[in-house]
């Protein structure tokens, strides 16, 4: 007989923060990084992730800064109308960042069926429905 599957599931986030506690690589900021190399241009990655140009260009500069080294390689007007792509160490971050979070949410699945099954977390409880 097949167990029945859980119907709850954990969730996470995870980002790497500075030693000033200063946020460093995220989702957020690996989306834009993403965008960037789809349009090619960090004016176009903002506006297809629905922010502003400064809110998108904000989270990249302080990500270099913080860095001591260069996300986006940036091409200012001219014919082509300027753009921007990724440089080396971005592709290398994104790769990373990727694998460390499909880790960090296979290791909390692990433990979230360690930790909990659906009796625990209520199921079939008189007034498990409304939080009591």
């Amino acid at each position: 007989m097949q167990a029945k599957a859980m119907p709850f599931s954990i969730k996470s986030k995870v980002w790497v923060e500075d030693q000033n506690g200063k946020p460093l690589l995220g989702q957020g900021r690996i989306q834009i990084l993403l965008a960037v190399e789809e349009t090619g241009s960090l004016n176009a990655a903002a506006k297809a992730l629905g922010m502003s140009y400064r809110g998108a260009w904000c989270r990249i500069s302080n990500t270099e800064k913080r860095l001591g080294a260069r996300l986006l390689e940036r091409t200012v007007g001219g014919k082509a109308g300027g753009g921007s792509h990724l440089t080396p160490l971005a592709r290398t971050i994104i790769e990373r960042f990727e694998k460390l979070q499909k880790a960090v949410e296979k290791e909390a699945d692990r433990l979230f069926e360690d930790f909990f099954d659906a009796r625990t977390l209520g199921r079939g409880q008189k007034g498990a429905e409304k939080g009591n």
